[in-house]
């Protein structure tokens, strides 16, 4: 049953209140006759239903179900008439089967924007059994309960049934290294990790709690993940693949680092698209902007998948110390650390590209802002002189020396003049910038 204890008495009084006040209001319409009877009714019921929905919006989903479990039997039945229908299951959970009964019959809360699985070793092979209502957890003897996205009052049905406080995955992405391993009063291990989720592009790590309770793997995150859905087929497909769920445990987190090295070989192709690139003779500011972006993209899910395999290390020395593994998965783990070590000098690796082309992309758009300097700087030489003889021909003596000439003969002169000056300057600059280009070469 929920525990109601420091639930505000003061929304259970103000329900109160609010079911006597639409009493009294409505016993005094119906006892009153006066011209369209029945539309004054309607409003008035109107006007007290939109009142306590519009309270009932704002109460989180706990204190609903205290509140219900707090009312008479005819107050509580005239609230839940006010629960939406969206919310219904989710207050079922928070209310006793009594309450339950009186409100609903026979009907039961149901799993249903969860996905929780349990699955049971049957002749060397997990069977899986979907969870959709409380009954399918009676009888079962499961080695591995999996919950996605559940809410707080189905772990907490979940985890009362089996004996055990299941947390909320979201609450412990904070934690310190040394609260995210640890073992109970009880002798549970709880594990802290993320994995890996590298889709479309978008990687990130998403949370995951996992809990070893009386033989059984409890494992709770918010998010589906790969490497779940490959060890669910594996296990399910390959006899003996698992005997206990040690043996899942570490091949969630085996699995997760040939996740991550799959990640890997990814990045590698993607830098050597990208180096191509940027080894080619020339880039433009536009496909430079594009590489970079690529390659801090690229950076980002490097640095990613370092940070987990790190984290699934700790995992794993961790379980070794608590020494409930068998010698062969003993084995198992110091594989996987193997196969983390040789991952950890491959991050390190495309570190070291990721800086270098970095280093060549940025080289590149320098280059091509020298180059646009140079322009600005080859145009202002040509333009120097013809600028000066244009301050020349704007002066009045230029008038008095051409006086006698026909201006159209003397101004065209003048231009042909200051073209045929720009164009010996630009060509003694190209000059110059040769023999400058073939000293360096020979020095």
């Amino acid at each position: 049953m929920p525990n109601f204890e420091g639930l505000a008495a003061g929304s259970r009084d103000k329900v109160a209140e609010l079911l006597r006040k639409q009493r009294r209001v409505e016993d005094m319409v119906r006892g009153q006759t006066m011209p369209r009877q029945d539309v004054i009714e309607t409003l008035v019921h109107r006007q007290h239903s939109v009142e306590l929905q519009n309270f009932i919006a704002q109460m989180p989903t706990q204190e609903l179900g205290g509140i219900l479990e707090a009312l008479a039997t005819e107050d509580a039945a005239l609230f839940w008439q006010q629960v939406p229908e969206s919310r219904q299951n989710e207050v079922l959970w928070e209310v006793s089967d009594a309450c339950r009964e009186q409100l609903v019959g026979s009907r039961e809360p149901t799993f249903d924007a969860t996905q929780i699985n349990a699955f049971e070793l049957r002749a060397g092979k997990l069977q899986q059994i979907a969870i959709d209502s409380r009954k399918n957890l009676e009888g079962i003897k499961p080695v591995w309960i999996d919950l996605i996205n559940a809410t707080r009052s189905e772990r907490t049905y979940v985890g009362t049934h089996f004996g055990l406080e299941l947390p909320d995955p979201g609450d412990f992405t904070d934690l310190e290294v040394s609260n995210r391993f640890h073992v109970e009063e009880s002798a549970d291990i709880y594990l802290h990790s993320n994995f890996l989720l590298d889709r479309e592009g978008k990687s990130r790590s998403v949370p995951v709690v996992f809990i070893v309770h009386n033989g059984i793997l409890f494992s709770l995150r918010n998010e589906e993940l790969p490497v779940f859905r490959l060890q669910r087929r594996r296990a399910g497909t390959q006899p003996g693949y698992v005997a206990d769920c040690n043996d899942l445990l570490l091949d969630l987190y085996g699995a997760d680092v040939e996740y991550s090295a799959d990640s890997l070989e990814d990045i590698y192709s993607t830098l050597g698209k990208v180096g191509r690139q940027v080894l080619s003779e020339a880039i433009s500011d536009r496909e430079a902007a594009a590489i970079l972006g690529d390659i801090a993209e690229e950076e980002d899910l490097n640095g990613r998948i370092r940070s987990n395999i790190l984290d699934t290390q700790r995992a794993i020395h961790f379980l070794i110390r608590c020494k409930i593994l068998s010698p062969g998965q003993l084995d198992d783990a110091r594989q996987i650390l193997q196969n983390i070590e040789s991952l950890n000098s491959h991050t390190s690796f495309l570190f070291d590209k990721i800086n270098f082309l970095m280093d060549a992309t940025i080289g590149f758009i320098n280059i091509n802002q020298n180059k646009r300097v140079n322009q600005l700087t080859v145009f202002g030489v040509v333009f120097m002189p013809i600028n000066i003889l244009a301050g020349v021909g704007g002066m009045s003596e230029f008038s008095m020396m051409t006086q006698g000439i026909p201006w159209p003969l003397a101004y065209g002169s003048f231009l042909i003049g200051a073209v045929l000056v720009g164009a010996l300057t630009y060509v003694a600059l190209k000059h110059f910038e040769g023999r400058q280009a073939k000293k360096g070469k020979s020095g």
